[in-house]
């Protein structure tokens, strides 16, 4: 489809959030559109709004992602919010973190195709191997993977301190928050925040959640016993 069949206030957007490496965005697009339904990435009804409602919509959360920053997109799957957020912030440095292998190659054929300094690692997020490997990221995102409570268990360890996890979540985001708060706290988050993404550009924002990590506390040593 490219940009030719989408309304003007999309392209617009598109060219504001992916300025002169706009085209590296509409390459993908058009290989979502063309395996995204077979390779069971995408519902065949979002062929048709890939635009608004996946690729703009996961780019702008760069807008909560500090310059420069290391990045572990949890259960990347079809590419979101990584591979947008790759195009339009080529500053990061991203890892796509997905468990099936049929999406790990996926994601390797994208990043090679539209030539994306980007790493794909097949595993999940709980896993102790994946959080010896990419633990201490900057920020963690994720989209539509899990509830708060078990997104905030499985991505927390692999943020440094301090550092944030991004959620991507929808008009419930409130709700989860209310219901989730002190799960996320026991898994070392500090108070959610929601945001919206992308104000100045979209018809419909993207909403998400900001966690905190905070900082570690230092183990007591144990005394001796008498």
């Amino acid at each position: 489809m490219g940009l030719d069949g989408v309304a003007a206030s999309v392209r617009s957007a598109a060219s504001e959030v992916f300025g002169d490496r706009v085209e590296q965005a509409v390459g993908y697009v058009e290989l979502l559109e063309r395996h995204g339904v077979e390779r069971g990435l995408i519902g065949p009804r979002e062929v048709d709004r890939l635009w608004e409602r996946h690729v703009l919509n996961s780019a702008v959360i760069g807008e909560r992602i500090p310059d420069g920053a290391r990045v572990v997109d949890v259960g990347s799957g079809a590419g979101l919010p990584g591979v947008p957020l790759a195009i339009s912030r080529p500053d990061l440095d991203i890892v796509l973190l997905e468990p099936m292998a049929r999406r790990v190659d996926w994601l390797a054929e994208v990043a090679e195709k539209l030539e994306l300094p980007i790493t794909v690692v097949r595993g999940r997020a709980e896993e102790r191997q994946v959080r010896e490997e990419l633990g201490g990221a900057d920020v963690v995102t994720a989209r539509a993977v899990a509830p708060l409570a078990r997104l905030a268990n499985w991505c927390l360890p692999l943020v440094r301190s301090q550092g944030t996890l991004v959620a991507l979540k929808g008009a419930s985001a409130g709700e989860e928050i209310e219901r989730d708060r002190a799960a996320v706290r026991k898994a070392g988050g500090g108070e959610p925040e929601v945001f919206e993404c992308g104000a100045k550009v979209l018809e419909v924002p993207s909403t998400v959640v900001v966690i905190h990590r905070l900082p570690l506390k230092p183990s007591r040593p144990r005394g001796r016993r008498s």
